[in-house]
């Protein structure tokens, strides 16, 4: 089966000022369908740039990018905007939710505003009502941003980057703005929607939150120096199950004797 995601001798570099910025230098790799990758680096490294160029919102230097088949490189502006609304899905660190609308409408968005939408309303709002039941949201579908908790607006943005079925989820930093345990209850949806056969790639500077992804990629200076499968992946759901264990065992100890 042909790669989902396919990268060859990708090259980026900016013109600002009197010396170029090299920012990816001759990246090439393959995501197939339902991988779990992490894009890890130092700042500076280059994953931001590399996540731009296979979310379509920038244009590599040199070098071709197919996603699906297709050769984004050779895309127009129009084309580009119809690739990132049709095959992929985005997730963001603040979330990007629209504040006086509510969860069920955030997540209808990207049907609205598709070039070539043939569905229905009815059949947008059904899409939408299914996208926040995958997330556990659907009994939140009426609430605005403010009205929810961090993780809650993040699964309102996961339910979002789903509703237009993508090829390959994006999640830029996800877990950056929220707590701990949040962060591992985020990290078990994407896991979850992984068992299904999503293919997810997400830029994390996080060690730990790496380790529930399947396939890690390292890089510096613009290069991938690493690219291994994940040895002794977390579970989000058995951690989740550990962190339970220790707030009930710190709420015996802390509790006063009779």
């Amino acid at each position: 089966m042909a790669p989902v995601v396919q990268i060859q001798d990708i090259h980026k570099i900016y013109d600002s000022g009197e010396v170029p910025v090299h920012a990816v230098r001759g990246v090439s790799l393959d995501i197939h369908k339902g991988e779990f990758v992490a894009l890890m680096g130092a700042s500076g490294s280059g994953k931001s740039t590399l996540m731009n160029l296979l979310g379509a919102l920038d244009r590599p230097t040199r070098g071709i990018y197919k996603l699906d088949g297709i050769d984004v490189s050779q895309l127009d502006k129009n084309e580009l905007a119809d690739i990132r609304n049709q095959k992929l899905g985005f997730v963001f660190q603040g979330f990007n939710l629209l504040a006086r609308t509510t969860a069920l409408e955030n997540v209808e968005l990207p049907m609205l505003y598709g070039r070539h939408r043939k569905v229905s309303s009815a059949e947008i709002r059904e899409r939408a009502h299914y996208c926040l039941e995958i997330v556990g949201l659907a009994k939140r579908a009426d609430h605005m941003p403010n009205q929810l908790s961090g993780g809650q607006q993040q699964r309102v943005a996961i339910a979002r980057a789903l509703v237009n079925q993508p090829q390959v989820l994006l999640a830029d930093e996800p877990t950056g703005n929220l707590d701990s345990k949040t962060s591992v209850e985020v990290m078990g949806v994407f896991q979850k929607l992984n068992e299904q056969g999503i293919t997810i790639v997400m830029v994390t500077h996080e060690l730990d939150i790496a380790h529930y992804c399947k396939r890690n990629l390292i890089l510096r200076d613009g290069v991938v120096v690493r690219d291994e499968l994940v040895k002794d992946r977390l579970i989000a759901e058995h951690e989740l199950g550990k962190l339970k264990q220790a707030e009930a065992a710190a709420k015996l100890t802390a509790a006063p004797a009779a």
